[in-house]
């Protein structure tokens, strides 16, 4: 059998990641009409993204075992299987409860695909310059696929409906999936042993615990005991996980690379990247439409200058690679999204689109600079032969990062909007703040004026814009400190040397 090209390899695990990363950001802008057309209410909307989310991040250090166990290309067509036939059920899906169980399916899928891919990369590629530019190739692929999600999935919602979103991905599946068979070769972890049923087991639930404590924390309150209890459980299953991974002979997570902090700083990178710009694709929409009042189609393209900066600086970062060390990237493209971040504060306060853009694509320089770098820093720093482990590690960093940012920005704009347009209104409207608020900020002023009486409507609409906005502001305010911590931190720990391959697996795992 002829020797697979390592770039027809990286071409079509790209491919993988860019379907991923497009399904995971495509909805932001169709949830007010898949709304609208379910009858759901914002719960509902909301597991539409979560539940998907949550049973990707909460399966991937698992599927990088299996990818390890059971070799990477099997993985990628079992993936692509489950990934298709999810889709053809979200696309089908008679109400929101069957949209929501399709979705988490989905992310079953998405999640084999994922490790399995970045594992094929990493083990495709040797020399270090070759493995830089196919990271920053990958890089520029993701930075398409997120960049173009809200334009696609305003064209298509406006055009043919939202159930294409899902359908599409039927012929763009099964292409991948003879891709793979032709272009992926067969590998895997030679010295794996059997899986983790426990470990995967207290972490998927541990996660849960903490996914779902943020998320329910919205509607019954911080200080209701069930929020309590549901982060606090979360806390313990990880302690839990923890240890179970301490007794383990070939550990899913292997801990000892927690002791270099190089490795955590890599880690770090990662998390302040996705929790602080790569999570602004599903955010910055929202503004678009309900603070500047765009449509979805407009939203997507005002979306452009994130994008256009966001494809530029992968290359650039690649070249810059050769004269600066990691540390000084990282610290420059976390500098860069935190300023961006607080830039965009500034603009939406000031209004007007043209400040906007301008913050953002900031905000796009730096994730570009950001987005192929961590996932090549967490790599350089485990064995080639542990790539699935260290790609399951990568990828729950940026979708757990991605989840609770969305938790915590969720609840920040949520009760900043509530408290601003109870600030503003007239006590004959009061009682139905929380609910205006609610429906404002998931992107649908009709349902939230609705609450209203007719002749109120014209009065609490500018209100309500005017509350979302301050709720907007003070959220890219916070992302904004995040990411500048974020860059202190990492660019520190980032100077350290990368660990000795003969530290990284314990004695026992290590022939």
């Amino acid at each position: 059998m002829n020797r697979v090209s390592p770039r027809l390899t990286l071409l079509t695990a790209s491919g993988v990641c860019s379907l991923i990363v497009l399904d995971t950001n495509i909805v932001a802008v169709t949830l007010p009409t898949i709304a609208r057309d379910l009858g759901a209410n914002f719960a509902d909307i909301e597991w539409v993204v979560s539940a998907y989310m949550l049973a990707f991040a909460a399966l991937l250090l698992p599927a990088g075992s299996i990818a390890d166990r059971f070799g990477r290309q099997k993985t990628l067509l079992w993936g692509l299987g489950i990934f298709i036939l999810a889709s053809l059920g979200c696309g089908a899906a008679p109400n929101a409860l069957f949209l929501d169980i399709a979705r988490a399916i989905k992310g079953v899928g998405a999640a084999l695909l994922l490790t399995s891919a970045l594992a094929s990369i990493g083990h495709a590629f040797h020399d270090e310059v070759e493995r830089a530019k196919a990271w920053a190739f990958w890089g520029a692929c993701m930075g398409v696929a997120m960049t173009t999600a809200p334009m696609l999935g305003g064209l298509i919602t406006e055009y043919i409906g939202w159930r294409w979103i899902f359908y599409l991905n039927l012929p763009v599946g099964l292409l991948l999936m003879a891709m793979v068979w032709r272009n992926v070769p067969e590998s895997r972890d030679t010295q794996s042993s059997r899986l983790d049923p426990w470990g995967s087991l207290a972490f998927s639930a541990s996660l849960l615990c903490l996914i779902w404590g943020l998320i329910e924390a919205n509607r019954i309150g911080w200080s209701n005991p069930l929020t309590y209890a549901r982060l606090i459980g979360g806390a313990l299953l990880l302690g839990l996980f923890v240890v179970i991974e301490r007794v383990q002979q070939r550990p899913m997570v292997d801990l000892q690379l927690f002791k270099h902090p190089r490795f955590i700083g890599a880690l770090l990178g990662m998390f302040a990247y996705a929790g602080c710009a790569q999570v602004m694709m599903t955010m910055l929409p929202f503004y678009l439409q309900n603070g500047l009042g765009f449509s979805a189609i407009a939203s997507g393209l005002g979306m452009l200058p994130f994008a256009v900066t966001m494809l530029i600086c992968p290359r650039i970062g690649a070249r810059l690679a050769s004269r600066f060390a990691p540390a000084t990237l990282m610290a420059t493209g976390l500098t860069l999204v935190g300023g961006g971040n607080l830039l965009s504060a500034w603009a939406v306060n000031s209004g007007g689109y043209l400040p906007f853009a301008l913050a953002i694509a900031v905000t796009g320089a730096g994730a570009g600079l950001l987005n192929g770098d961590t996932q090549k820093n967490i790599m350089a720093c485990v064995p080639r032969d542990r790539a699935g482990m260290a790609s399951g590690m990568s990828t729950t960093m940026r979708f757990s990062a991605i989840m609770l940012a969305i938790g915590v920005y969720g609840a920040l704009l949520a009760s900043h909007t509530e408290l601003l347009l109870r600030n503003s209104l007239s006590g004959q409207w009061l009682e139905q703040t929380r609910g205006i608020a609610s429906r404002v900020v998931a992107g649908d002023m009709t349902a939230a004026l609705g609450l209203l009486p007719d002749a109120a409507r014209g009065v609490v609409e500018p209100l309500a814009r005017q509350a979302f906005v301050g709720g907007f502001s003070l959220l890219l305010l916070v992302a904004g400190l995040l990411a500048l911590l974020g860059a202190l931190v990492v660019g520190t720990l980032m100077r350290n040397p990368i660990p000795a391959p003969s530290k990284h697996l314990p004695e026992t795992a290590r022939v």
